[in-house]
């Protein structure tokens, strides 16, 4: 433990009650010209201050061994901050009491950034933990795949869904750090479709999907590989819970957004609210056991990481139409 050596001691004693003694000189020194303008002794005053100046230095020496005890504790304090504050001296004023508080009060902000970091870092493995369950399922049927010599488009299919699997866990860490592997800059809308809807081409083409793709001529402010994941997870879920023969439509409304919409199964009332929570699979998920609850997630989050919108609008049995507001209301990462 450091402490402050005795002269420095002192002297930051004398520093903190500087005021009062040099309240104490001026009162001295009015006494004595009072005296001294009136005739009256002067040795009175110099008496009676030397008195006080003995009592004050006894006080002093009391009060230098209190400072130095309560210096010596808030070292060990400093010292051992990370277990807490709770061994603070007790406050001798108001001041002190609302700086103690005031520490206190960081001390819980502190620990609850703790705690937020300790959770995502669970929740981080969580996710892993359940990614590489997923990623299982389609190794093990390439696997099978492979030896009853199945059809290579079947095998292919398999791949591509590990390959998502892989750019979601991929994406979700990157979501977790800071904003640098962001970069904003003004970008065509058509490319970046376009090169989402050629990704899933195989899949459109195996369950013999019909795709409409309307034509955008629009720029917009974002980051093309981040707003090409997210779109992505939008046509993963399309495909996904659209039928064999079904039909996806993507297309541009007023003002400046991305519609994607399907015929699909649709999703259930009490579940459209919750679709975006992490982990929340809902009816469709949990019944056809292909969903994790991350996609949504990861597309939500990623949006407005670029300052964009979505929003869902579906029903059983009707389709799904993901409306993503892409103009930018405000700077990001402020």
């Amino acid at each position: 433990m450091q402490t402050i050596k005795l002269p420095r001691l002192f002297w930051a004693y004398l520093r903190r009650h500087a005021r009062l003694i040099a309240l104490f000189a001026v009162f001295s020194l009015v006494f004595g010209v009072v005296f001294a303008l009136y005739d009256l002794p002067v040795e009175a005053v110099a008496y009676a201050s030397a008195i006080c100046l003995a009592l004050g230095g006894v006080a002093a020496a009391f009060g230098l061994n209190a400072f130095r005890h309560r210096h010596e504790a808030l070292v060990a304090l400093r010292e051992n901050a990370a277990l807490g504050v709770d061994g603070m001296p007790p406050p001798r004023d108001l001041l002190e009491e609302d700086l103690q508080a005031i520490i206190r009060r960081l001390q819980s902000g502190w620990q609850e950034e703790i705690s937020r970091a300790d959770q995502e870092r669970a929740d981080m493995l969580e996710y892993y933990t359940l990614w590489v369950h997923q990623a299982k399922t389609p190794l093990a049927a390439m696997g099978l795949l492979l030896a009853g010599r199945e059809d290579a488009a079947a095998l292919e299919a398999e791949r591509f869904k590990l390959e998502r699997y892989v750019d979601m866990a991929l994406q979700y860490a990157r979501l977790g750090a800071d904003a640098s592997d962001f970069v904003l800059r003004e970008c065509a809308l058509a490319p970046i479709v376009r090169g989402a809807v050629r990704k899933y081409a195989r899949l459109f083409i195996a369950k013999r999907i019909h795709l409409t793709v309307e034509e955008m001529d629009a720029r917009v402010l974002t980051d093309d590989k981040w707003l090409s994941f997210a779109i992505e997870q939008l046509l993963s879920n399309a495909v996904k819970y659209t039928g064999e023969n079904g039909h996806i439509r993507i297309s541009l409304c007023a003002p400046l957004s991305l519609v994607i919409e399907d015929d699909g199964i649709g999703i259930q009332p009490e579940d459209l609210p919750r679709v975006f929570e992490k982990g929340y699979t809902g009816f469709n998920g949990r019944a056809g056991e292909k969903s994790t609850g991350i996609g949504l997630y990861l597309c939500k989050k990623t949006l407005e990481r670029l300052s964009h919108t979505i929003r869902l609008e579906s029903s059983p049995g009707s389709g799904t139409r993901a409306i993503v507001g892409l103009e930018v209301r405000r700077v990001p990462f402020d």
